[in-house]
Order: C-alpha cells, then sequence, then structure tokens
C-alpha cells in the first residue's frame, strides 16, 4: 500500500556471520510504530546460524520481511549487498539498517514526517548513540550530532566540506539514514569496489555522491544505536594497520570521480590534494613539517 500519508518504507540489513546481532536488529523494526515497511534480509554469504534467523523471519513474516542472497551465497561485499536490497525493493524511501545495531521505535515515523515537510530533500541523516553497555552497564553511551547545524537543508555540496572524511565535523552512521529511492538513482547506488577493508568507506563513498548532488536533512534527533564491539570494520581496520591504505584508496576514488563526472570546484581540490599529500609521500611531509616547525620556533625566539 502506498499512499502520501504513509508512504512505503523499504529497509535493508545486510548480514556477514552476525547470528548474535541479527534477530535482535530485526526486531527493532518489528517494533516499529510505522506500519507501511516491507524489510530485506540480504545475505551476505554467511557460513553461521544468521541464515536460518533470517529465513525464520521471512517465514514468520510473509510478504512483509523477504530474504535474499547471492548467486552461489557468494560474499560479495556490504555495498553489492545494499544494493541488491535496493533493486529487490519497491519503497519509494529506501533506510538501512546495520545488522549488528537496533532502531527505536519511532525512527521511521519521525523521518517519513520530516520527508513529508521538505519534499526537496534527497536524504535524511539523524544523530546517532554510540553504544557501549549493550553488555557491560558500567559503561555509558555517547550520543554524537552529525558535525552539521541540525535541523535544517544542506544544498550539494556544501557538506563535503564540513564532515568527515574532507570536513572536521562527525559523518552520520549508515543506520540512521533515510534515503529518496530517486536520489540514490540518480547518483548510481553504493560503490560496489569498496570491497574488504575498503568496506570501511563504502558509506563514505555513498555519502559523498550524495552530497554532491542532492540536497540534505540533519536531523538533531537520535532514534538509533549504533553498537561498539571489538570485531567491527572501524577497529579491526585501525588494529591492522590498514586506516592509512584505506583513507587513500577513497581519496583516490573521489578525485577520480570528481574528474570523470566533470564536476569543477576549486575548494574540493584543494581539500582533496591537501589530504593526499601526506598519505602519497609520507617522508617527505613529516621532514617538511619539521623544517616548518623549527622555523617558527626560531621565528619566535628571534622575535
Amino acid at each position: 500500500m502506498h499512499s502520501q500519508d504513509q508512504p512505503l518504507v523499504s529497509i535493508i540489513i545486510c548480514f556477514l556471520n552476525e547470528e548474535n546481532f541479527l534477530g535482535e536488529a530485526i526486531k527493532s523494526v518489528l517494533e516499529q510504530d510505522y506500519e507501511n515497511w516491507e524489510l530485506f534480509l540480504i545475505d551476505d554469504g554467511s557460513s553461521d546460524n544468521s541464515t536460518s534467523i533470517a529465513l525464520d523471519f521471512e517465514k514468520k513474516f510473509k510478504g512483509k520481511i523477504h530474504y535474499r542472497d547471492h548467486p552461489d551465497h557468494k560474499n560479495k561485499g556490504l555495498s553489492a549487498s545494499r544494493n541488491e536490497g535496493i533493486r529487490n525493493s519497491k519503497g519509494d524511501l529506501v533506510a538501512f539498517l546495520d545488522a549488528d545495531d537496533i532502531w527505536l521505535p519511532m525512527k521511521l515515523t519521525e523521518q517519513v514526517a520530516i520527508f513529508k515537510e521538505n519534499p526537496s530533500i534527497g536524504l535524511l541523516a539523524e544523530a546517532s548513540s554510540y553504544w557501549y553497555n549493550w553488555n557491560d552497564d558500567r559503561l555509558d553511551n555517547v550520543l554524537i550530532h552529525v558535525g552539521a547545524n541540525p535541523d535544517k537543508i544542506y544544498d550539494p555540496p556544501y557538506l563535503m566540506f564540513l564532515l568527515y572524511p574532507l570536513g572536521e565535523g562527525a559523518a552520520p552512521c549508515p543506520s540512521s539514514l533515510m534515503a529518496k529511492r530517486k536520489a540514490i538513482e540518480h547518483v548510481g547506488y553504493f560503490e560496489e569496489s569498496f570491497k574488504r577493508e575498503y568496506a570501511l568507506y563504502e558509506d563514505q563513498a555513498f555519502l559523498s555522491k550524495i552530497y554532491l548532488k542532492e540536497s540534505v536533512y540533519i536531523s538533531s534527533a537520535c532514534n538509533n544505536m549504533y553498537r561498539q564491539r571489538e570485531e567491527s570494520i572501524v577497529k579491526t581496520v585501525h588494529s591492522a594497520g590498514l586506516y592509512t591504505k584505506v583513507r587513500k584508496y577513497y581519496l583516490e576514488w573521489f578525485q577520480s570521480y570528481l574528474h570523470k563526472n566533470n564536476i569543477q570546484n576549486p575548494q574540493l581540490d584543494l581539500m582533496v590534494k591537501k589530504a593526499l599529500r601526506p598519505l602519497k609521500y609520507p617522508i617527505l611531509y613529516n621532514s617538511m613539517n619539521k623544517i616548518l616547525a623549527k622555523l617558527k620556533l626560531f621565528l619566535k625566539m628571534g622575535l
């Protein structure tokens, strides 16, 4: 059922061996007070019990919850799995929930209302609760707002200057997002080349394309819990010493994307080159910084 009052929202949960958390994520969708949704569970080649969990939910909620996997049960990566879910779904609005996160019951209701009030936007991003106490009550959760003034619309490409990975403001988490299907199609879906360790930046590649081409609403609300755990891709990439490699990959992809799409913005070009410099020429960059620091100290002492 599609209507102006309650448009269909397609929810995409992609998972790979998430048997410990997948059921909780799905239940948080079932507990939404917004009723007009469909849920696609995209299996990215799981070998644990999460496949059975997903199939059980599909069987119990026929027509509402749908299970999909890749041909031959292959692992194709998070972006390819998100795209599989989007292409199989039907909603005019699309929301993403990571398999180890959960939503609060008002998430869909509040975000659909914002889209109705702001028909020009292509994407909505809200704050996230960094969820530390999910298995330890002694820890405190931390509310992280998106790093731009909230409850307003940003036209392209303004958020590229404000938010990570080029700006200093905090980027939104995937589980906080809702997008128009037309906006996703307009920017060409998620970038499927961001696999393995590069999946750390798969959401940033997608968001970068959105920031360049669509208006975005930044909300002060928080209806998602972003689980903090040692097995997350953020922590595994950092602990393996791969962050510099992954960041360089993203920046070179973004530089190429600007060129291929004939997006000419001197400020963006300068920011990308500045971000790439220490990654491409680390020895030269560090040496120049040391020379500059000594020069500043010399000038200060001279004065």
